[in-house]
């Protein structure tokens, strides 16, 4: 399959998911990235801002966790500009409102550098067993992670499991870790 079938199967397999199930899916990836990363090393983290109603993770309660339990951790977020990400440290909810393709992202707020960027979690439709991830196909988070610093950890996030090979291209950027339901991946 082309990478243009592949994002739809994998949609169609998100949207067929139960309520239950999604949930579940969703709880469990919360907790692997909890139990899994030492977030003593991490001063800044852009998270994304989940479309549920697409069956990205929800990644609500991770993020109201942080806010909680981790609060020398500072969340950022993304905001599309043009054809560029950029990333806001994030405020609240009042900070929020949902752009012309109905994507949460801030309305104002101070921008992240770039540099500071410890982690960002990705949105991925399907990864592959060496890293490469099949995202929405607009290139946004190639370039950004582009502009991270090398030792940045990248981490996909993806409630449907590990796929075949995926077609890469040169400019696409491997995931240093990717979280499903079923635990966490690290990649060489």
């Amino acid at each position: 399959m082309n990478k243009a079938e592949l994002r739809k199967h994998a949609r169609l397999q998100r949207q067929a998911m139960d309520e239950a199930s999604y949930f579940e899916k969703s709880r469990s990836i919360c907790d692997y990235f909890f139990t899994g990363f030492d977030l003593n090393f991490i001063h800044t983290l852009h998270v994304f801002l989940p479309m549920t109603e697409r069956r990205e993770p929800d990644l609500w309660p991770l993020i109201d966790r942080l806010r909680r339990e981790f609060p020398a951790v500072r969340i950022s977020i993304p905001k599309m500009a043009g054809e560029h990400l950029e990333s806001y440290y994030f405020e609240g909810l009042h900070q929020l409102e949902k752009n012309s393709f109905s994507v949460v992202e801030p309305k104002q707020g101070i921008p992240t550098p770039v540099e500071k960027i410890d982690m960002v979690l990705v949105p991925v439709l399907l990864a592959d067993r060496q890293g490469h991830r099949l995202g929405y196909g607009k290139g946004y988070y190639d370039r950004f992670l582009k502009d991270c610093r090398q030792d940045c950890l990248k981490v996909g996030i993806s409630i449907l499991p590990l796929s075949d090979p995926l077609p890469f291209e040169a400019h696409d950027v491997r995931l240093t870790h990717l979280i499903t339901p079923d635990g966490i991946i690290r990649f060489e």
